[in-house]
């Protein structure tokens, strides 16, 4: 397990760094423009000059990729080009909101699609075609169509849940779960969807199996074998769909959070991405491929507990 967990990281460090090397390279093809976006249309050429040498525009590209990488790996990611504010603290508590929607979403949506998939795979009927119906909707309807949907219905017409913001749970627990009710349901429909599929056909495979039929001639309990062994052999493509759904997230959650206004990173990174502000483009793109590196290790690690045979490949 040992070795394959160091195999696994260093694969994800080269990852890391591959990206931020491509990233910082194509971006900086496009920042010639930059300091004219930061003091306007009316400013001059000596401006513009003095506005690129203050932020290094006028340096060699791999002299600042050298400077911006040592600084990196201290900690510091630089400043925004427009604000001022330092990066790690433009990203901090607008990190918080995005990956508490995440995370929310992630658990929401795997506990009932758990309970979808192995109700749907062991007793059928209603259950089972209630996953079917919630598959076409999760691949046909976008997650900000649902969330318009929701904001309609229930935040407008009926009043029962906010339109628009975000409450920390610090300030008041019930505020904050009404807050991300509507965000989390729009994002879940899908991952419930697929993952509920997904479950109900690698269990109805498992069932079907020599060994289950082996379990039951010694006398197992339907529950223990489903439980305990057929869901074990059909998690592991769960938790590969999981993950993707996981990195899909970190897309669909810029779209949702500008619906409902969440102060998230949807938002500064639409705005980063259109002014050219590289640091903090930058700062959203390290940050990101961390939290993608470090699930999929996770899912990896947890595959290899569920079946060791995974570590042979």
């Amino acid at each position: 397990m040992l070795r394959f967990v160091v195999r696994r990281g260093i694969s994800a460090a080269l990852l890391l760094a591959g990206i931020t090397v491509l990233t910082f390279f194509l971006l900086n093809l496009f920042s010639s423009e930059v300091p004219r976006r930061i003091l306007g249309e009316a400013a001059g050429p000596e401006q513009l000059t003095l506005k690129a040498q203050e932020i290094g525009l006028d340096r060699p590209l791999v002299e600042r990729f050298i400077d911006w990488a040592g600084r990196a790996i201290q900690g510091d990611l630089g400043r925004s080009w427009f604000t001022g504010e330092t990066v790690v603290q433009a990203l901090g508590s607008r990190l918080t909101v995005t990956l508490t929607l995440i995370v929310c979403t992630i658990v929401v949506a795997g506990v009932i699609a758990v309970v979808l998939g192995i109700a749907s795979a062991v007793r059928g009927g209603w259950v089972d075609k209630v996953v079917q119906v919630l598959g076409v909707i999760g691949l046909a309807v976008p997650s900000f169509l649902i969330a318009l949907a929701l904001v309609t219905v229930f935040a407008i017409q009926l009043r029962l849940l906010p339109a628009i913001g975000y409450v920390p749970i610090t300030t008041s627990v019930t505020g904050w779960m009404l807050a991300l009710l509507l965000p989390v349901t729009a994002l879940a429909i899908d991952i419930v969807a697929s993952i509920a599929q997904q479950i109900r056909g690698s269990m109805v495979d498992s069932l079907q199996r020599d060994y289950v039929r082996t379990l039951r001639s010694r006398g197992l309990s339907n529950a223990e074998i489903v439980y305990k062994h057929v869901l074990r052999n059909a998690a592991g493509p769960a938790l590969s769909v999981l993950a993707l759904k996981f990195v899909g997230l970190l897309s669909g959650a810029v779209i949702v959070e500008q619906v409902f206004a969440l102060p998230g990173l949807g938002q500064v990174a639409v705005q980063s991405t259109a002014r050219g502000d590289i640091p903090l483009v930058m700062g959203i793109v390290i940050v990101t491929a961390m939290i993608v590196v470090i699930v999929n290790l996770v899912i990896d690690i947890v595959q290899v507990w569920l079946n060791p045979k995974v570590r042979l490949s």
